[in-house]
């Protein structure tokens, strides 16, 4: 019983731990842009469109990816293709499936139509 008690908190413990360094996940929206930004954060720009086939291809390699620990810093802001076009002006994005990461001010790098998880991690890498 004890070592089934000790189990089940073990496993808690874990999966807090696991929970506590995801990287978060959340709409666009400028002011927490900016103020990760100012806090020297990584950021990744996902400019998704519900309709796209190579999105949905991504979104499970980057979700995947933002649970390791080395990108757990990460916070990923979401645009919306269809709808967020002055965001993707500001961005100079013109296609859907861009990701594009940031560290404070800087963009370090950007990848478009891009599904491959090696490649993928590499261009998180560059910020984390």
């Amino acid at each position: 019983m004890r070592s089934t008690v000790t189990a089940f908190f073990a496993a808690i413990a874990l999966s807090l731990a696991v929970t506590a360094h995801a990287a978060e996940t959340k709409p666009f929206d400028q002011a927490t842009f900016q103020a990760l930004q100012a806090a020297g954060k990584p950021i990744l720009i996902d400019v998704y469109a519900d309709w796209c086939p190579t999105c949905k291809a991504q979104e499970p390699i980057v979700s995947e990816l933002l649970t390791r620990p080395q990108f757990a810093g990460y916070t990923c802001l979401k645009v919306n293709f269809d709808t967020q076009k002055e965001v993707r002006r500001i961005f100079g994005v013109s296609q859907q499936s861009t990701l594009i990461v940031f560290r404070g001010g800087r963009e370090l790098g950007r990848s478009t139509g891009d599904t491959r998880r090696e490649s993928i991690a590499s261009l998180l890498g560059k910020a984390s």
